[in-house]
């Protein structure tokens, strides 16, 4: 994504690591421009139509002066991932201090994650959607528009950063703890394994339609459209499919 020749960049990078000068930081800022206009994009795509996509391209864009700030050329580790990271949990970061997601929403997702729980240590399988709708006292199609409406109002769903209880508090990105064969940071390594352990485990253990909807979204990059068109269903319901996927696996990391 980036605008300018490698080598020019990376004698940006060393200039800048030099002289900290605010003039060079500005011209990193401009090549890697485009790493915030994608992450926007990506993220703007499952939220609400009022919220702005300018308006999270501004949050996205003081993640990527930090991440420019912060980052170590030296290091075995593409920028581009570094930044990446750094950028969504800027835009996450900042649309939850604004608290737009109605707290009813936030609390039919817990109710759902719970019951999920439940049912699967109950009958040591993944429930089906109407077993799900009746352990929370709704009619499946009630239980579907909940799913709808979570989906609207979700973040990021894997994007979302979780608290590590055993590595000091630490926290970490579910989406960067699937592994990149081509770039990996060193340092986050010890912090990511367990959590890279456990979701892996509790992707395998997702129903099929589930499971191919994580990967294709996630791995292969496809849009809701395009996983639709795979799959031979509507957009909406690939949108409900991955709600779902996403609901299980947090359900499971948490319990």
């Amino acid at each position: 994504m980036s605008t300018q020749p490698v080598g020019d960049t990376q004698t940006l990078w060393h200039e800048y690591r030099a002289t900290r000068d605010r003039g060079v930081r500005d011209r990193l800022i401009l090549t890697y421009a485009p790493l915030v206009k994608f992450v926007a994009g990506r993220l703007g795509s499952s939220l609400p139509s009022h919220v702005d996509e300018q308006d999270l391209v501004s949050y996205g864009l003081l993640g990527l002066i930090g991440a420019i700030e912060r980052f170590d050329p030296d290091r075995e580790i593409k920028f581009e991932t570094y930044a990446i990271a750094r950028i969504k949990g800027a835009i996450i970061d900042e649309l939850r201090s604004l608290d737009w997601v109605p707290r009813s929403v936030r609390a039919r997702a817990r109710e759902i994650e719970r019951a999920i729980v439940e049912l699967e240590n109950k009958l040591h399988r993944p429930p089906a959607d109407e077993e799900i709708a009746k352990a929370l006292g709704i009619s499946e199609d009630e239980f579907q528009d909940n799913l709808t409406a979570i989906s609207r109002s979700s973040v990021a769903a894997l994007d979302e950063l979780w608290t590590i209880s055993s590595s000091g508090g630490d926290t970490v990105s579910l989406i960067d703890t699937l592994q990149d064969p081509n770039a990996d940071d060193p340092s986050l390594e010890m912090t990511r394994t367990e959590v890279r352990e456990s979701l892996a485990t509790a992707i395998g253990k997702l129903p099929e339609r589930e499971r191919t909807v994580i990967t294709l979204y996630y791995y292969e990059e496809l849009t809701l459209r395009e996983i639709g068109e795979v799959l031979g269903v509507t957009e909406s319901r690939v949108s409900q499919l991955h709600t779902k996927a996403v609901l299980r696996l947090r359900g499971r990391l948490a319990d």
